[in-house]
């Protein structure tokens, strides 16, 4: 294939070098590349309900993923230059000064990002995405992904019963196109400071494999299936999300990582079930290539609107002064340290849709400000099934939180960490 002359990369999802394959088609086709992320206007916005879209814990992990990012790719004769502002206006100047059409950039099949795209092609612009973000390749898998069964039960049991575990995860590339003579692009990094948080987790490929390869030393997957519910410490569960949200890891390396540790010490229930809660995550992805924009109305796959919404209700519930002491902690740690255990998350979700009665968008759009690990397709998909507007046969999961205290903190542990 003939090299084109210049060729723009975009960083999405992916902020890393090790298993992006559309950032390996970029080398191998581009003879010139400028890699680039985009800080997009209406990220900065502030969402329907009243606060930003994107809180200060996200902000400082997004950034110290993409200044590892950067530390990489100079280290291999390239840069990262960070922009903001309309994606079109971005890349309409860039076309500009650089004389480069052609964008490379992952796929990601959510309402706003697809809509980025439409507007880059109608303009003129040449995108070529590949899709890369889960544990299985689409192609791979027994249906098409747009006629996948609609119940996770029934999807599992057509992955298992063709033996389908993962894609095979693609190296980093051994050289990177230089940059173009013209890239003389007013780079707009940003710092954001953090220093006054509960700080644990670190952004960038560096840190994600660092803390993979420590889990799996440590043969911490024997033990996740009995320790996945917990809600204090580092080890209770894998922690993979943190990274596998912005793309500093792939799910298909944490996969082929697994099944290594599984030939090595043998598979067991905990093996599986990090495997198994890699799958819900392709789940809720692939529901997007069947459903799309469906997924995203009040009503979202049901017939009932959604509750209505009440500010004094939400500033109670999203600060953490209910006065329901299990979730005034998970809505103090989630705020404080911008992560919750999935078990919190369902939790306090359940108590906001069914006992406070809220609007579960305005939910999803707290935790879409908040979370470090905020996912779109994994977001979206577990507000729906709690709020039962999914695919899930039993049409909401509400949580009995007296229940919820007993089970998991009888002790007051963790209501005692974050309730001082």
């Amino acid at each position: 294939m003939t090299a084109v002359h210049t060729a723009i990369y975009w960083f999405r999802s992916d902020l890393r070098l090790r298993d992006n394959p559309t950032f390996i088609k970029a080398c191998k086709e581009a003879e010139f590349l400028l890699p680039v992320y985009i800080h997009s206007n209406h990220l900065e916005e502030e969402a329907a309900w009243g606060f930003p879209r994107v809180g200060g814990q996200r902000k400082a992990f997004l950034q110290e993923s993409l200044e590892d990012l950067r530390t990489q790719l100079r280290a291999m004769g390239s840069d990262l230059v960070e922009l903001s502002g309309d994606i079109l206006e971005v890349f309409e100047e860039l076309r500009t000064k650089l004389d480069a059409n052609q964008i490379y950039c992952e796929q990601i099949k959510a309402p706003e990002e697809l809509e980025q795209v439409a507007i880059l092609s109608h303009a003129g612009f040449e995108l070529k995405s590949i899709w890369q973000s889960s544990m299985l390749d689409p192609q791979d898998l027994p249906f098409k992904a747009e006629d996948m069964p609609d119940v996770f039960t029934q999807f599992r049991q057509q992955v298992e019963k063709h033996k389908i575990r993962f894609a095979k995860p693609v190296d980093a590339p051994v050289s990177i196109p230089p940059l173009p003579s013209s890239h003389r692009v007013q780079d707009q990094a940003t710092t954001f400071d953090a220093s006054s948080s509960k700080k644990s987790f670190l952004g960038g490929e560096t840190s994600a494999l660092a803390h993979i390869n420590q889990y799996f030393e440590r043969r911490l997957p024997d033990t996740y299936k009995q320790t996945r519910n917990g809600l204090v410490g580092m080890d209770y569960s894998s922690k993979f999300s943190l990274w596998l949200a912005g793309g500093c890891c792939s799910a298909r390396l944490i996969a082929k990582q697994l099944a290594e540790y599984e030939l090595l010490y043998g598979a067991n229930d905990g093996t599986y079930w990090l495997w198994f809660e890699l799958l819900w995550r392709d789940y809720f992805r692939f529901l997007h290539f069947k459903f799309g924009n469906k997924l995203y109305r009040s009503r979202g796959l049901g017939a009932a609107p959604s509750n209505q919404f009440n500010e004094a209700k939400f500033q109670q519930w999203a600060s953490g002064n209910t006065g329901e002491s299990l979730i005034d902690a998970g809505m103090r740690e989630l705020s404080t340290t911008g992560y919750l255990s999935n078990r919190m998350r369902q939790v306090v979700a359940s108590y906001w849709i069914y006992n406070m009665k809220g609007d579960w968008r305005a939910g999803a759009a707290w935790f879409e400000s908040q979370l470090i690990d905020y996912d779109v397709y994994s977001n979206q998909g577990n507000w729906l099934y709690i709020a039962g507007k999914g695919t899930d046969p039993r049409g909401g999961r509400p949580f009995n939180v007296a229940k919820q205290t007993q089970d998991h903190d009888p002790d007051a542990i963790y209501r005692n960490m974050w309730l001082k």
